[in-house]
């Protein structure tokens, strides 16, 4: 009987020892169940955030011209607010200070033609006319499609873009740009009341011979239910495992307590040996 005391002692040390890194092994599995629900729940919350950006911009997009903001009203200006708008504006172009951007659009590479349009208040905006590819660079090449006097501008309200495109930073004193930069661009060609966005003109803006307008790319990637679906996922796939591990265990320990020592055929055994001591003393 000593025998099977220290047997059953040394097994629930045993036991003991081993359950002390599977409590931290589930308590970590539990905070990691927590953090993968939680960023799923996150994704779902952004997409319908980015489900309301995307129909204000349609909405904005698909809505009559309307006068660009006030200078008054530039501090405000904002791309949660502003950005995409279809307005209007009035001026004369300043061709010989025009900054050609590099671009990439579905006409093939070449750049954008950002011209100052001066108005009539004094103040001036940067106006994208459009794209013209790499052998139409020299403004020489269309000056046929540069319009004199006073002209009414449509298109899309764009925030400005500073510093740079991917990778690569603009390199004014070089002339060389890879992005809208309205600041750097209105320091560079020395204009002053500039406002603070651009105007990508629209198709109807264009003029024969020309930049080609109208190339404004609206694109707002919406993979938020893929990376929900995929931390649900991995949540529960994380909860199966803690079950299958942990549940098992348990079945394990309630076969132990309720059997005895040597397997279900132990007591048989030990039955059957205690018969055949009492027959051969009879």
């Amino acid at each position: 009987m000593s025998e099977i005391r220290t047997v059953t002692s040394e097994a629930e040390d045993a036991r003991r020892k081993a359950a002390r890194p599977r409590l931290w092994l589930t308590v970590l599995s539990l905070a990691a169940f927590v953090i993968l629900i939680a960023l799923g729940v996150w994704q779902i919350e952004r997409r319908a955030w980015k489900l309301a950006l995307i129909e204000r911009v349609e909405q904005r997009v698909h809505a009559p011209a309307q006068p660009i903001p006030s200078p008054a009203a530039w501090p405000t200006v904002s791309a949660a607010n502003d950005e995409y708008r279809h307005v209007s504006v009035t001026g004369r172009f300043l061709h010989d200070r025009e900054t050609l951007v590099q671009a990439v659009t579905e006409e093939g590479p070449g750049y954008w033609v950002l011209t100052p349009l001066q108005r009539d208040d004094g103040t001036q905006v940067l106006v994208n006319r459009g794209f013209v590819p790499s052998e139409r660079r020299d403004a020489s090449t269309r000056r046929g499609g540069n319009p004199d006097g006073q002209v009414e501008i449509t298109g899309l309200l764009r925030m400005t873009e500073p510093k740079g495109g991917f990778l690569r930073n603009n390199v004014p004193q070089h002339n060389r740009w890879y992005s809208r930069d309205v600041a750097a661009i209105a320091a560079t060609r020395g204009l002053h009341d500039v406002a603070p966005f651009f105007i990508d003109a629209d198709g109807g803006s264009q003029t024969t011979g020309g930049p080609i307008g109208g190339l404004t790319v609206i694109r707002f990637p919406n993979n938020h239910l893929i990376y929900a679906l995929t931390w649900f996922a991995l949540a529960f796939m994380l909860a199966g495992k803690l079950l299958v591990t942990f549940g098992g265990g348990l079945f394990r320990r309630k076969r132990f307590v309720h059997e005895p020592a040597g397997g279900p055929d132990a007591t048989a055994r030990r039955t059957g040996s205690d018969a055949g001591t009492i027959v051969e003393s009879t």
